[in-house]
């Protein structure tokens, strides 16, 4: 089962709280929320989470303030911290920056760049992990990440830029089920606007040239309603 990362979104807005919250969720990051300043410092004590996501625009107790609270707390202050403010104006992000939050998030923002911006902020912060395997070998499929080769029972098989990139996501998440969205977010980014069909595209091509059957998938599992996921199991072998 995928690792859950815990959040807690410091806003006074309702709505923005539920958007966010039914969002993240869809991307494995549980949400909880606290409408004011006082409150979020009694829910980080309570309950520790990966990351706070703190509106500038508080009533009473300021962003800033909590912020400053956060950073001045042993216990907390080394929390990621992401700023969410309607303002634009540079001084708040240079203000807020100098605090000590880790990102700034201009209102109105699109959801997929905050999961974007969450996960960044949780690579920059979390320990070091130790890097992928070189090569990994599944049945008569072997991947090789650092020559970005890709050989089956021995024979290369050209893969576009795309499609290495595709298949090596899907590896490094061995038996995790990856969301349309979350391939679009690993392959484009979040600077460009592609349809989700456009994942769908790129496996088809690419089981085509894994096996020899692709409508019989070996590698890449299809998951209903969910998206893909990469197969290490006996299924994986080639008849």
């Amino acid at each position: 089962m995928a690792h859950r990362i815990s959040a807690l979104l410091i806003d006074d807005d309702a709505r923005l709280g539920a958007l966010v919250t039914e969002y993240l969720g869809k991307h494995d990051i549980d949400v909880a929320v606290a409408a004011d300043g006082p409150r979020g410092l009694s829910a980080l004590t309570k309950h520790r989470p990966e990351l706070v996501l703190l509106d500038l625009m508080l009533p009473g107790m300021d962003g800033l303030e909590v912020c400053r609270r956060i950073r001045a707390t042993p216990d907390l202050s080394g929390l990621p911290i992401i700023m969410l403010t309607a303002k634009g104006e540079d001084v708040d992000k240079v203000v807020g920056l100098e605090l000590g939050a880790d990102d700034y998030l201009a209102k109105p923002f699109n959801p997929r760049e905050l999961v974007a911006r969450v996960r960044a902020v949780l690579r920059r912060t979390s320990p070091a992990t130790p890097p992928p395997p070189p090569k990994l070998r599944v049945g008569r499929l072997e991947i090789d990440f650092a020559a970005r080769e890709v050989t089956v029972s021995g024979k290369r098989r050209v893969l576009t830029h795309h499609e290495f990139e595709l298949l090596a996501t899907l590896a490094r998440a061995a038996g995790r089920v990856l969301t349309r969205e979350q391939i679009l977010d690993a392959l484009w980014g979040t600077d460009f606007v592609i349809e989700s069909n456009v994942v769908d595209r790129h496996v088809r091509a690419l089981r085509a040239k894994l096996q020899n059957d692709w409508h019989k998938p070996r590698y890449i599992e299809t998951v209903p309603g969910a998206g893909y996921r990469f197969v290490t199991t006996s299924a994986a072998e080639d008849n």
